[in-house]
């Protein structure tokens, strides 16, 4: 039987729910998947992964530091480019060293149990270690990028990309970008896996309409409350269309540390009576979110593809996205949806302006049967297709089940072609 040792930087997680299924087709396909964590979840989640690297006790950790000794050659190498090699802050190289340290403990808990590859989500501090441990353990490991981890903190990762047996990435966007600035990898290495959602069956007509007053523009955006998000650019343009007397509200779904920021600025621009922070969400209360909502908006600086965007546009929601990275492969604008210039505080505002009018048009036109102008009965159908078109493309590209299989078929050939290229020997019993 397969091993596979996974490893995410915090497992499991309310917001990267695509680690859990992926672990579960592997294990569908007859994998044994060992489930390992960085971090320890504060809550008591239903399935706890079997390691937790910052919960280990002394008696690893000391292992540890006694596997780097014995096996330095193994991780030498990347040692020296840390130490000597790299052009890092040194805070940066302080933290390398640690989480090879923390490679070492991953090694020492993964070891007599007859791994045959590691596989880490995301490419930030976790990928780090399990390229030690990997090296330690004598197997490979892979890696999948989504947005932030190839694009911003991308730490080291030159060095996590010429060691990885291979490199799973969310998008053809990304993909070009690891080839055009990571030009010694070879193209071969690096595949694109799409996430996907669960395809929403109910609907009425092309897709559910909005409970929302039809006029009203009812914003919805869903996501960690983090900087990277930039919420904040969502509550000022919230202020511009007070100032162009637009009729709205606007709710923020999602918890994180830029809470009390945005809590500030929403009093200080006066739009309590438009503007809700909803804190968490549970799954079973998303529905209604989106019900209510009549355009889900994007305002993220930086992202693979999101999976909030495949969820609104399951259920047949407009969406308004900023128009980076892989986003353009799911949202394509004015067919299954509608993207703007990012960082454009104005492009933003005339897209929700414009967007808002064709919502009022065709709330008109519902209300207008039999007198319905060219313009009214144009704007109405637009949206009908955008919503039927944007329920297709998740359907077709972004559908979970199919990608969550697509994903299986080029994972488990490339570890077992490895594996029976070895010699009949343990080598993990040889290393500690």
């Amino acid at each position: 039987m397969l091993t596979v040792a996974y490893l995410a930087n915090l497992f499991p997680s309310p917001v990267e729910p695509y680690v859990g299924e992926e672990i579960e087709e592997l294990r569908s396909r007859g994998i044994r998947v060992i489930a390992g964590s960085v971090r320890k979840a504060t809550d008591s989640p239903a399935e706890a992964p079997e390691i937790v690297l910052r919960s280990l006790g002394l008696p690893v950790l000391v292992r540890a530091l006694w596997l780097c000794l014995r096996e330095w050659r193994q991780i030498s190498s990347v040692v020296m480019q840390v130490v000597f090699g790299r052009s890092e802050r040194p805070l940066q190289q302080v933290k390398a060293l640690v989480h090879t340290w923390l490679g070492a403990c991953y090694a020492v808990c993964l070891a007599g149990r007859g791994v045959d590859h590691i596989h880490v989500h995301h490419g930030y501090f976790g990928s780090w270690i399990a390229m030690v441990a990997a090296r330690l353990l004598g197997v490979e490991f892979s890696m999948t990028l989504h947005g932030s981890d190839l694009l911003l903190l991308r730490a080291y990762l030159d060095v996590k990309l010429k060691n990885c047996a291979f490199c799973f990435t969310v998008s053809e966007y990304n993909r070009q970008y690891i080839l055009q600035n990571y030009p010694e990898i070879e193209p071969h290495k690096v595949v694109v896996s799409r996430l996907g959602v669960a395809v929403v069956e109910s609907f009425r007509g092309f897709a559910p309409r909005s409970d929302a007053p039809r006029s009203e523009l009812a914003l919805l955006a869903v996501g960690r409350l983090h900087s990277v998000k930039d919420h904040a650019f969502l509550v000022q343009a919230c202020a511009h269309l007070r100032e162009q007397g637009v009729d709205f509200e606007c709710s923020i779904a999602g918890d994180g540390p830029e809470r009390r920021h945005l809590q500030s600025l929403i009093r200080k621009l006066g739009l309590e009576a438009r503007v809700t922070l909803l804190g968490h969400v549970a799954r079973d209360q998303i529905d209604s979110l989106y019900d209510r909502a009549n355009l889900v908006v994007l305002t993220s600086r930086s992202e693979g593809i999101p999976l909030v965007l495949m969820e609104a546009m399951s259920r047949g929601k407009i969406v308004l996205a900023p128009d980076i990275t892989g986003i353009p492969e799911l949202v394509i604008p004015g067919k299954t949806g509608f993207l703007y210039d990012a960082g454009s505080m104005e492009a933003f505002v005339d897209r929700l302006l414009f967007i808002h009018s064709l919502i009022q048009a065709e709330c008109a036109a519902d209300h207008h049967h039999s007198d319905l102008n060219s313009f009214l009965l144009s704007a109405a159908r637009q949206l009908d297709w955008v919503r039927h078109a944007a329920r297709l493309q998740v359907r077709h590209n972004f559908n979970r089940t199919t990608n969550l299989k697509s994903f299986g078929d080029l994972f488990i050939p490339r570890i077992a072609a490895w594996r029976e290229s070895l010699p009949h020997e343990d080598f993990v019993l040889q290393q500690i």
